[in-house]
């Protein structure tokens, strides 16, 4: 094999603009010294086919090849940045929550993947849907149109019973067969961030609570898959009064101010993303209780959502940069 064949086939798989260099000097496409002169015929001897090669046509061939090695650096360096946010909720139509961020990072690129707990079987507060197996595929039929709008993965249905993770006496196992699969799909995803719901669990419901313990569970563990950045996301008082305006709002659920240390920016139509999000879930809320929400969202945000980190130390402006 000539020399030239063998060096365009050692560079091809990585530099083959560099490679199309080395041929095209070779098959005489260019010279830059001698573009008036006639091709050299070609030589049997082993080294370059067409005769010496001018200073010029060799200068440009390793400038080529340098600037590629750096760019091949910076294309490494990028596919090694964090690209997967992975948030874990009890019920579809949590995600709401932190539905402008999950739209935001999905706008800019990021595979952005939700996992569901339970079946929400025992959830329909704004339908005539009964309880039971048809409102669960109603739910799932809803998780899956709020991903669609947000820009997100198609959600992972894990199909926990509703309103039972905690029920040891019917299933003991219950917790340790939710902890198990919830390691297995983060050990799959990779995620270099994680969203849920604080010890609080939002509302106080159970559901929430356990599935926040068990993420914190396996994050404090070093589970495969498990990266520290975890953060809580709640609900604000004035939140709970647009969902429920006649229900007091439980006493001491809300964190404090000061450990909302990180906040996340979103633009207006992140914001519209997320309203046609909860419109989705239409056993869940009226259309009436969705733009409540939206126009408190709208005013209590102001494009920015503010999250407690795992680390109580750590602080900024992203989700997967240091201060």
């Amino acid at each position: 094999m000539e020399n030239k064949w063998l060096l365009t086939w050692l560079l091809a798989p990585v530099f083959s603009p560099a490679a199309m260099a080395i041929e095209a000097y070779s098959l005489n496409w260019f010279r830059l010294e001698d573009a008036d002169k006639e091709p050299v015929p070609p030589t049997s001897d082993a080294g370059w086919s067409m005769g010496r090669p001018s200073l010029g046509s060799t200068l440009l061939i390793f400038v080529t090849v340098v600037a590629l090695t750096f760019v091949a650096i910076e294309a490494a360096a990028d596919q090694a940045a964090p690209t997967t946010l992975v948030a874990v909720f009890a019920h579809a139509d949590d995600e709401g929550a932190a539905a402008p961020v999950l739209a935001r990072y999905a706008r800019e690129g990021v595979r952005v993947q939700l996992i569901v707990a339970t079946d929400g079987a025992q959830g329909g507060t704004h339908t005539s849907v009964p309880r039971g197996p048809e409102l669960a595929r109603a739910r799932s039929d809803e998780a899956r149109c709020a991903a669609d709008a947000l820009g997100i993965r198609e959600p992972i249905l894990l199909g926990f019973p509703d309103a039972q993770l905690g029920n040891y006496i019917d299933e003991p196992a219950r917790l340790f067969r939710l902890t198990a699969r919830l390691q297995q799909e983060l050990q799959r995803l990779a995620p270099d961030a994680l969203i849920t719901w604080g010890p609080d669990g939002a509302t106080g419901h159970p559901d929430p609570r356990l599935v926040s313990s068990v993420v914190t569970q396996l994050v404090r563990a070093g589970a495969p898959g498990a990266p520290e950045r975890m953060y809580y996301v709640s609900i604000p008082v004035e939140g709970m009064r647009a969902m429920n305006p006649s229900r007091a709002e439980p006493a001491f659920l809300v964190p404090l101010a000061k450990y909302f240390s990180v906040r996340i920016a979103f633009t207006p139509a992140d914001m519209e993303s997320a309203r046609r999000a909860m419109s989705c879930h239409r056993t869940q809320y009226s259309e009436a209780v969705v733009e409540r929400i939206a126009e408190m969202q709208r005013r209590m945000f102001s494009g920015a959502l503010s999250l407690v980190p795992f680390r109580a130390t750590e602080s900024g402006t992203d989700l997967f940069r240091n201060r």
